[in-house]
């Protein structure tokens, strides 16, 4: 299941036109991860902001990993639907594959933006017999049109996993990051979950601000929040312990540690909160 294509033009990779004028967070985020699907103008920007902070790649393995972890702990927990908005390019194993592991009949609605992510659909498709997954192509600025789409595979009066990682710090206040949020959470029924991963600036505001200007300079918005901000996300929610954490300290023992350049944490915070 897809939406409507909104590719603008570019080079054409499996009938999807791309946009290869600007870079796209989802294709930086793939070359952060050692993908290949990206594009010299993801790259050039990459690794400009790799001179800012040289453990931009280690950035992507901790919130990749604790996308994994969250998934074991929410199947453990009785989650059997999910709605992951900001998908990415797939990378194995994806958030299906280990909510599928837990519970076979699990349903999965991936949302992302940008045409790359659509042209692999596939790979996010290949679910159990038992389960379901269906990818919708949509801007999570659209939430009527994802929750619309999502509502022909999930039965949304039954609790959901909404997961949108590393995907809210490129939405500004002005913009409505959190009434973007609210609107998605209003639809869920009780005993859902919120899981949210955010950069900030609270360890290194220097480099923040000049990482805020290279996605300025090329259009892009970059608003890291501190552990405040963050926390003002789950507004209404019962935040499931530890609460909100580094990313990399969020139940550790869920998964395999991220080996980290240095001694300064990773610059991010998450948390998993449910609806009461």
């Amino acid at each position: 299941m897809t939406g409507n294509d909104t590719a603008t033009e570019g080079a054409p990779a499996d009938g999807v036109r791309i946009d290869t004028s600007k870079p796209h967070p989802a294709r930086m985020y793939d070359w952060f991860l050692g993908g290949k699907d990206n594009y010299p103008v993801d790259e050039e920007m990459a690794r400009r902001l790799l001179t800012i902070d040289a453990r931009g790649r280690d950035m992507a393995r901790v919130n990749r990993a604790f996308m994994h972890r969250a998934t074991r702990w929410l199947g453990a927990a009785g989650v059997r639907q999910y709605l992951d908005i900001g998908t990415g390019i797939p990378t194995e194993p994806n958030l299906h594959q280990i909510a599928q592991q837990v519970a076979p009949e699990s349903r999965i609605v991936y949302c992302d933006n940008d045409p790359i992510v659509l042209a692999h659909a596939a790979a996010l498709l290949r679910s159990t017999p038992e389960g379901a997954t269906a990818y919708i192509q949509a801007d999570a600025r659209d939430p009527r049109t994802i929750l619309e789409q999502a509502g022909e595979v999930l039965d949304f009066t039954r609790p959901v996993a909404l997961s949108m990682l590393a995907l809210l710090h490129f939405v500004d206040d002005e913009d409505g990051a959190y009434e973007l949020l609210a609107r998605l959470v209003e639809r869920l029924a009780p005993g859902s979950y919120v899981v949210l991963s955010h950069v900030t600036s609270e360890f290194d505001p220097e480099g923040a601000a000049k990482a805020r200007a290279v996605y300025r300079e090329r259009g892009l918005t970059l608003r890291p929040r501190s552990r405040e901000e963050f926390g003002r996300f789950f507004d209404g929610l019962e935040l499931v312990e530890p609460g909100v954490s580094l990313t990399a300290e969020w139940h550790p023992e869920l998964g395999e540690p991220v080996p980290v350049a240095g001694d300064e944490p990773i610059p991010g915070y998450a948390a998993v909160a449910r609806k009461p």
